[in-house]
C-alpha cells in the first residue's frame, strides 16, 4: 500500500469525525435545549438568564445587553450562580460551546434551556461594550 493511499485513508477518517461530531451536536442541541434565532433570543430574553460562555476578553469588547460572563473554562465553578427556576439563555461565539453547556444543564436538572442558533457572530440586537 502506497503512502498516499494511507493518507487518503486517514484524510476521509478525520473528515467523517469532523461531520459526525458536528452532527452529534446538532442532534444534542435539538435534544436537550431550543435552538432560538435573533428574533426569539430577543422576545424571551427578558424573562430569564443570559449567560455568555465566552472568554472574558471576548465578553468585555463586546456582549448581549443583560448577559453575564461564565466562561466555558470556568463554567463547573460558576454554575451554581444559574437558577434553576428560569429560563437560561445561552451563546457563544457560534453554537458548539453552548451546545455542550445545555447537555450539561440537563443532566443537572434545569428545563428551559435555549441556545442561540447563529451565536453572538451573527448577533443583530443591542451590544454593551467596545464593539
Amino acid at each position: 500500500m502506497s503512502i498516499w493511499v494511507v493518507i487518503d485513508i486517514v484524510a476521509v477518517a478525520v473528515l467523517l469525525y469532523i461531520i459526525g461530531n458536528q452532527l452529534y451536536l446538532w442532534y444534542q442541541g435539538k435534544k436537550f435545549a431550543t435552538l432560538l434565532e435573533n428574533k426569539e433570543f430577543r422576545q424571551g430574553m427578558h424573562v430569564g438568564q443570559i449567560i455568555d460562555l465566552r472568554d472574558k476578553d471576548n465578553f468585555d469588547a463586546g456582549h448581549i445587553m443583560g448577559a453575564r460572563n461564565i466562561p466555558y473554562t470556568q463554567f463547573k465553578i460558576m454554575k451554581e450562580s444559574i437558577r434553576k427556576d428560569m429560563p437560561v439563555y445561552l451563546y457563544d461565539q457560534g453554537k458548539s460551546l453552548s451546545t455542550r453547556i445545555a447537555v450539561k444543564l440537563h443532566k443537572d436538572g434545569y428545563k428551559e434551556i435555549y441556545l442561540l442558533k447563529n451565536g453572538f457572530e451573527h448577533w443583530d440586537g443591542k451590544i454593551k461594550g467596545r464593539k
